[in-house]
């Protein structure tokens, strides 16, 4: 019912900067919860950053917090991922997730079983 299609990965120096785009459509999505995860190569997937329905909440994992900037446009029905500062250890694919508006905490939005629908991912690569 919902499709998410991520853009905008590729390959940058360290220290460099990235916007990743995810297009969504289907029902009401102004009403779901976003969330950024990433997984790198040999690695379990990992929490990111979430921003709720209104934009007016937003998480962050510890190793991202100052760096990455998540928000998202409802006219658009688009989220984003601003990274600056990158660092080699980015290096991931990186998937935007919607979930049905339920989660009120970060305990919540940090978990991958909260969130109904998944994007293919893009392939984000930092070089040193």
């Amino acid at each position: 019912q919902v499709e998410l299609v991520e853009s905008g990965g590729g390959l940058v120096q360290a220290g460099g900067s990235l916007r990743l785009s995810c297009a969504a459509s289907g029902r009401t999505f102004s009403r779901y919860g976003m969330g950024w995860f990433r997984q790198a190569a040999g690695k379990e997937r990992e929490f990111v950053a979430a921003i709720s329905w209104t934009g007016g909440s937003t998480y962050y994992a510890d190793s991202v917090k100052g760096r990455f900037t998540i928000s998202r446009d409802n006219s658009k029905n688009t989220v984003y991922l601003q990274m600056n500062s990158l660092k080699p250890e980015d290096t991931a694919v990186y998937y935007c997730a919607a979930d049905d508006h339920y989660c009120v905490t970060y305990g919540c939005y940090m978990s991958q079983l909260e969130y109904d629908y998944w994007g293919q991912g893009t392939q984000v690569t930092v070089s040193s």
